[in-house]
């Protein structure tokens, strides 16, 4: 059985519900922490149209690159997938995730900790991938995508922040060779805030814009990749399109 007063005592990213209805209380603001039940709203959505059974659903298998203190692990455990791998840069966020996925009952789950560049070395392959809240954290996204890329077997599933495009030929070598630019990545500083959970472990961010983000996923190998639906009322970020969900095909 878990220590039910270590987990009320501890202050929680994610607004967790144990099995007896307690939800525990989160160290950010109930209006921040409204993403998770969009992401989740939207993460769910894609899980039922993509696994049409329970049955299906039980077959399947996760793997949760960036897990944070395993949310979205739980969630998908809840839902009866086979396994669900749950892996993250920092001990701490896997010890987490032991921690809420012994409360919760859930022998579905494992967690370990892995650079998100080394797991095609350490991980098989998964129904279904998911890199959330993750990319425009790293200085090397395109690589993530890669690794993502050779880790699914079926849909990956991507959230980032995004920035504005720019489009347009550009001159590449002289006025004579011109390419198109097919999107474009924002530098964003995170160099004093390594030490947060939630920031980059090198501090130099590069965020996609949506345009580069789909033609990337198509460059490094999946098949389509789509914009997932927000809801009506969902986390502001996502619903104007400073945040995007995806879905990459194989």
């Amino acid at each position: 059985m878990h220590n039910q007063a270590e987990l009320l005592q501890k202050k929680w990213f994610y607004p967790f519900e144990l099995n007896d209805g307690t939800i525990l209380s989160t160290y950010v603001p109930s209006d921040i922490t409204s993403i998770h039940a969009t992401r989740w709203e939207m993460l769910n959505a894609l899980v039922k149209r993509e696994f049409k059974s329970a049955a299906e659903i039980e077959q399947a298998d996760v793997l949760d690159i960036a897990c944070h203190q395993g949310y979205f692990s739980t969630q998908l455990a809840k839902l009866g997938f086979q396994h669900v791998r749950a892996v993250d840069a920092r001990a701490e966020h896997v010890a987490d995730t032991l921690l809420i996925s012994k409360a919760m009952e859930l022998g579905n789950i494992s967690a370990a900790v892995g650079d998100v560049f080394d797991l095609a070395k350490t991980e098989t392959p998964r129904d279904l991938v998911l890199q959330l809240g993750l990319l425009y954290h790293l200085e090397n996204p395109i690589g993530a995508l890669r690794v993502a890329r050779a880790l699914t077997k079926r849909v990956c599933v991507i959230e980032t922040q995004v920035v504005p495009n720019m489009g347009g030929p550009v001159d590449w070598g002289s006025y004579r060779f011109v390419r198109p630019l097919k999107g474009v990545f924002g530098i964003i500083d995170e160099m004093e805030e390594v030490h947060a959970p939630e920031a980059s472990v090198t501090g130099i961010c590069l965020a996609p814009s949506v345009e580069g983000l789909l033609w990337i996923l198509h460059a490094v190998g999946f098949t389509r990749a789509e914009l997932l639906l927000v809801p009506e009322d969902g986390y502001e970020q996502l619903k104007y399109g400073k945040r995007v969900m995806v879905a990459a095909y194989v």
